[in-house]
């Protein structure tokens, strides 16, 4: 059936699209703000720089993409998430040739064929991050800071921050033996899902969110405990720096994030209001992901904060944010005077007074009425009459009073009555 939208999709309606809007303009304030600078890639990529940055054995690419071949016969697919497209663009722009860190944001469209649910599609909007160049502590803390600062400006409450460590090459080893050798005889005990990540990829066992897996890992090692020297010190140090930032957080030894790029830092934002209490959005440290790019050793940090969970809170604690502009003005015709009327329309728009006029031939009583769903705060009546003298009637749709303005004067007074 042509009129319905595909299943996992959204139609983004006027009064909706404010709110969006309002989120938008909030991303772009505060990341210009801390000189994140925004980046605009592709929406598809080719399907192999998915395979290698994401990771074969996750999720993401076992089940969610959406690829295809194009007439080329080339493998190509819609973008799950923003992360590696901004490396391989960071590569292939040779942005590493500027002065580093590279400090990015995007706000974009992504595609997982998953379950619809609360506040989750399989075209879905993010808001990411991404530093490129930049191993100190300081910027992982950074990054974190920023996401947390975007709810806070928000005004959206209720937010906790989970954060953990998951080790980084040389003691990723240790940290997947000792898991293994705890999984191996209560394989059978795990979901289907997880009997085969507990031989190829057994981290991910600790992120399973069945009741079942949940509890069988409650005792199980986790990466803080098989974190290297150099680990624990790099996951202290942004501890510190969350504490200078005056952020809480939790620690949470079993989390660990869905994607096989992530090392060291790892963390998510998690909220009550979104059916469960959910990620709203997470991040980590992937100093690997350049590389495995084809580019060479990168450290890299970042955030992706899901738009549509977080229009949700938003709705459920601030409903009047973002709200739609009140029409201010509504201009109206009596007797031949469209083309004044629309010279004054013009004119009050370019003074950026919210303003609209009939397009459809109404009568003046039509009009008022038109005037009167679209919640009009004032109405000028262009009148024959009034017009000859050089004036217009202004009527104030609260409380209907009403008065002849000179055309000169117009502008001065519904500046004054709209304020």
């Amino acid at each position: 059936m042509l009129t319905v939208r595909p299943r996992g999709t959204n139609d983004i309606l006027p009064g909706e699209a404010e709110r969006w809007q309002f989120v938008e303009r909030t991303v772009q304030a505060l990341c210009t703000a801390w000189h994140y600078r925004e980046i605009r890639t592709p929406v598809f990529e080719h399907t192999e720089l998915f395979l290698r940055g994401v990771g074969e054995v996750t999720d993401i690419v076992e089940k969610e993409m959406y690829t295809f071949e194009d007439k080329g016969q080339r493998s190509l697919t819609l973008r799950p998430e923003g992360t590696a497209p901004a490396a391989r663009a960071y590569l292939e722009n040779k942005l590493y040739a500027e002065p580093q860190p590279i400090k990015l944001y995007y706000i974009g469209a992504m595609f997982r064929y998953d379950r619809p649910q609360a506040g989750r599609f399989r075209q879905f909007h993010q808001f990411g991050v991404e530093v490129f160049g930049a191993k100190e502590p300081e910027a992982d803390a950074e990054v974190i800071a920023l996401a947390m600062e975007f709810y806070r400006i928000l005004g959206i409450s209720g937010l906790e921050l989970h954060i953990n460590t998951v080790g980084c090459p040389e003691c990723r080893h240790a940290i997947r033996q000792s898991l293994k050798e705890y999984l191996t005889p209560r394989k059978g005990l795990l979901c289907p899902a997880c009997r085969s990540r507990a031989e190829r990829n057994p981290l991910r066992v600790l992120d399973c969110k069945e009741t079942a897996c949940a509890d069988l890992v409650g005792d199980a090692p986790t990466p803080l405990d098989n974190a290297c020297d150099e680990c624990r010190r790099h996951f202290e140090g942004v501890l510190r720096y969350l504490d200078v930032a005056g952020l809480p957080y939790i620690i949470n030894p079993r989390l660990v994030r869905g994607l096989d790029y992530y090392t060291r830092t790892a963390f998510e934002i998690l909220a009550s209001g979104v059916g469960a209490q959910s990620a709203v959005g997470g991040g980590g440290r992937y100093d690997g992901l350049v590389e495995v790019c084809g580019g060479p050793p990168t450290p890299g940090v970042g955030f992706a904060l899901g738009l549509e969970r977080t229009l949700l809170l938003l709705k459920e604690q601030r409903p009047e944010a973002g709200a739609a502009s009140r029409l201010e003005v509504f201009v109206a015709t009596a007797g031949e005077t469209k083309e004044t009327a629309m010279q004054i329309l013009f004119r009050l728009r370019r003074l950026g007074i919210v303003s609209d006029a009939d397009l459809t031939g109404r009568s003046l009583k039509a009009q008022m009425k038109y005037a009167g769903k679209l919640k009009a705060r004032v109405v000028v009546i262009v009148g024959d009459e009034e017009l000859a003298r050089g004036a217009v009637t202004v009527r104030r749709m609260d409380t209907g009073q009403q008065e002849e303005v000179p055309l000169d004067d117009l502008a001065e007074v519904l500046k004054a009555l709209l304020k």
